[in-house]
């Protein structure tokens, strides 16, 4: 971090939850986390934009600048609540933060462009936002009006920033900061064979996650049990559990970090038969513990899995069935490192960076996880 004169940085805080984190909130929780110290070891400040007092039990010390909620009528002008504080740069964790007015430099994030394939929009959501959330997807151009409002782009896969370009989405520079697991609070063991026929998937419910073919693959997988680590509806479960053969299912509706690094470590393999990621959190936080992945056979997935993952068709439970399979042979050799040398695809015009920590994960209690 380098500058002729100390900086004015201010992070958008107000996606971090005041209960449990879901996707979003640790992402942004773990990025200013990393932040604040080495920017103050070289002379700048940063401040927090926060909605709710609350917000800081999760945050770093630091100082805090109380603006309104980013699902306010007000965001498209919150600018205006932003510079009193003179800030050289604002970096938000979500491409929406309102720029009417600004008067400083603004970074955003885009994850990903799940929606615009996949346009079910997330349940927890009232139902005006649901009708204002379907519309903005329904076409390009408001996207391209935020992103253009900003002066640079960060998105955390190089398939994701391929996708930027492929819909001309912005004409700023895209820069390319990868999402990691956190690092394990223990020295991790060294792997052996699993003592059980586990297998674990992290997130969330929406449809484009695809975990019904998870399951209708387990009465292919005999002894084999899925363990589901978030919270999942009442409906959900009844319907998942229609498919599956008794006692294939196990249902952890919001494990503790402890309980989920505690199954990774004995399961056999992480799973996901999504059709769409941004990233894809949970691969790497099971290949950082030694637990290899059984995944889609879609970009994201070979951008971070390359080598070290086992892959399948997601709308063929037997094909995914035959890829867990396929760890049982010997000398299968899937001990869960993801390779070193594969470079991610990028686009033209996209600025890389060495693989480098976003500080965040996906949250093992998200009622909606962060897509990817």
């Amino acid at each position: 971090m380098t500058a002729t004169r100390p900086l004015r940085i201010v992070v958008d805080c107000r996606y971090v939850r005041t209960g449990r984190h879901d996707g979003i909130s640790r992402f942004t929780a773990g990025v200013v986390n990393a932040l604040v110290a080495p920017a103050r070891a070289a002379g700048h400040t940063v401040t927090m934009l926060v909605n709710d007092v609350r917000q800081l039990d999760k945050l770093p010390d630091a100082p805090h600048h109380l603006v309104s909620d980013p699902t306010s009528p007000l965001e498209p002008l919150v600018a205006r609540q932003v510079n009193p504080l003179r800030a050289d740069v604002v970096w938000s964790p979500m491409q929406t933060m309102g720029t009417f007015g600004r008067d400083y430099r603004l970074v955003l994030t885009l994850h990903d462009l799940i929606y615009y394939t996949n346009r079910t929009p997330p349940p927890e959501f009232a139902p005006p936002i649901r009708l204002l959330w379907r519309a903005y997807h329904l076409a390009w151009w408001p996207q391209r009006a935020l992103l253009n409002r900003a002066d640079a782009i960060v998105t955390v896969s190089g398939t994701t920033a391929a996708e930027i370009a492929e819909h001309h989405l912005t004409k700023r520079p895209v820069t390319v900061v990868s999402n990691a697991a956190d690092p394990a609070p223990f020295v991790v063991p060294v792997r052996t064979a699993p003592d059980t026929r586990d297998l674990v998937y992290m997130g969330s419910f929406m449809p484009y996650k695809n975990v019904q073919a998870l399951v209708r693959a387990l009465p292919m997988l005999d002894g084999y049990r899925l363990h589901l680590m978030s919270r999942v509806s009442e409906r959900e479960r009844q319907d998942l559990e229609r498919l599956a053969p008794e006692g294939a299912l196990v249902f952890h509706d919001g494990a503790s970090d402890e309980v989920y690094r505690s199954v990774l470590l004995g399961a056999t393999a992480v799973v996901t038969a999504s059709r769409a990621e941004g990233f894809g959190i949970p691969l790497v936080e099971g290949m950082s513990l030694g637990t290899p992945a059984v995944v889609s056979d879609i970009p994201i997935f070979r951008e971070i899995g390359g080598k070290a993952a086992v892959y399948f068709d997601p709308e063929s439970p037997a094909s995914i069935a035959a890829a867990v399979r396929k760890l049982e042979e010997p000398g299968s050799g899937r001990a869960g490192a993801p390779p070193r040398s594969s470079r991610p695809p990028g686009s033209a015009g996209t600025r890389r960076p060495r693989y480098c920590c976003a500080c965040s994960r996906t949250s093992p209690a998200a009622d909606r996880p962060l897509a990817g």
